[in-house]
């Protein structure tokens, strides 16, 4: 392949040895995957920020990436394990919580924005139509990738490092237009009512399609929080990275003979009866992926002037947060005994060593890795349905 005198130069260690190192991933990757030669990318979304997903050993090549690893592009974090401000009073392990902030410090250190957001379009951080990034946080590359029209590969928290220091990735996959085509097309044959029944249909068409790229027919009357649910569901599934809406994405590229398929009432009662496995939960947790102003504002309105009987966290960025707090839908919830909470959700935070065993979702994708990532059982339904 070929490398540019730059590229050279940081292979050879002249940007320093957090950059040679990530010079070694990237074309390490580029001879996986046959890629030719490295592109610039406009920025780097990082996952592996959580203390419970990369315990001592992640902490630790990051606090010695940090000695002299600067980032090229603005580079944003993933949510991490706890609510950086409040953890405290939520209840957080002291030990959790030390080695989460080391973590945060890190990637600060190296200059990587500490954003905390699975979400990171909804604050403003919009790559055009066509622009070249490097996302890891599948929820976040499967939105950029369908719902903005960005170019992104499905990176891992080190690959996506790696780009934000040297500010290049490897040539292949989605950032090639040949590869952006859908292999298996859904006909959608029930009325959709809210984001459970998107996310129904993304751990649904996800399982079937694994990594291919999906399209999907007949979809109509939905919003961006219902978008953003169908996507982070088909990436928890089935590790989907791109899909399309015909007449909503910026692309429909459906050309050949894909499999078709039909989703109907049938399929989407199934579904939700298989991602449920409790009657009852000790945690209501709603925001995975986190949570829009939008969202938040329904559920204030859900609760204004009620009490809970069980806890609820309502997970969101903490730009987002702020708002809300201004608006006054942080107190509503407050005061229904509810909890906006920034930085974390519930799939990446120690909820297993907090006392819960149970936790109601209308997320597909919190719903799919609650019971093996977090040893939890699931109540699965509508935002109504499990507020009530």
């Amino acid at each position: 392949m070929h490398l540019s005198r730059e590229e050279e130069d940081i292979l050879g260690g002249e940007h320093g040895v957090a950059a040679a190192k990530s010079m070694e991933i990237l074309l390490a990757i580029c001879k996986i995957f046959g890629a030719e030669k490295l592109i610039p990318v406009t920025s780097a979304q990082i996952s592996g920020v959580s203390y419970k997903t990369i315990g001592d050993a992640g902490l630790e090549f990051l606090e010695s990436f940090a000695n002299d690893g600067r980032v090229k592009i603005p580079s944003y974090l993933n949510p991490c394990g706890m609510d950086l401000e409040e953890w405290k009073g939520m209840g957080f392990p002291k030990d959790f919580a030390k080695k989460q902030m080391k973590i945060i410090q890190a990637y600060q250190k190296m200059g990587v924005e500490s954003t905390c957001t699975c979400t990171p379009y909804l604050i403003g951080i919009l790559p055009k139509k066509g622009e070249h990034i490097a996302w890891s946080e599948s929820s976040a590359v499967i939105f950029a990738n369908s719902a903005l029209g960005a170019k992104t590969n499905r990176e891992s928290g080190m690959s996506a490092l790696a780009s934000a220091i040297t500010g290049k990735t490897p040539y292949f996959g989605y950032h090639l237009d040949e590869n952006r085509i859908a292999e298996v097309v859904f006909n959608v044959k029930v009325k959709l009512e809210d984001m459970s029944d998107f996310g129904a249909l993304g751990i649904y068409a996800g399982g079937i399609a694994k990594q291919r790229v999906v399209a999907f027919e007949g979809m109509e009357d939905f919003t961006v929080d219902e978008v953003k649910a169908l996507g982070a569901a088909l990436a928890a599934s089935g590790s989907v990275a791109l899909f399309f809406i015909e007449g909503v994405t910026p692309e429909w590229r459906v050309v050949g003979n894909p499999e078709r398929l039909e989703f109907g009432s049938k399929e989407l009662k199934e579904t939700k009866e298989n991602l449920n496995s409790s009657e009852d939960a000790e945690l209501i947790a709603i925001g995975c992926p986190h949570c829009s102003l939008e969202e938040i504002k329904e559920i204030a309105e859900k609760l204004r002037g009620k009490k809970l009987k069980r806890k609820l966290w309502v997970c969101t960025a903490r730009k987002i947060k702020i708002k809300a707090d201004k608006l006054g839908l942080t107190k509503i919830i407050g005061e229904a005994g509810g909890k906006v909470v920034s930085d974390t959700c519930m799939v990446v935070s120690p909820i297993e060593d907090m006392n819960f065993k149970r936790i109601a979702v209308n997320s597909g994708k919190a719903a799919h890795y609650l019971p093996s990532f977090c040893k939890q059982k699931v109540l699965f339904g509508s935002l109504k349905d499990i507020l009530e």
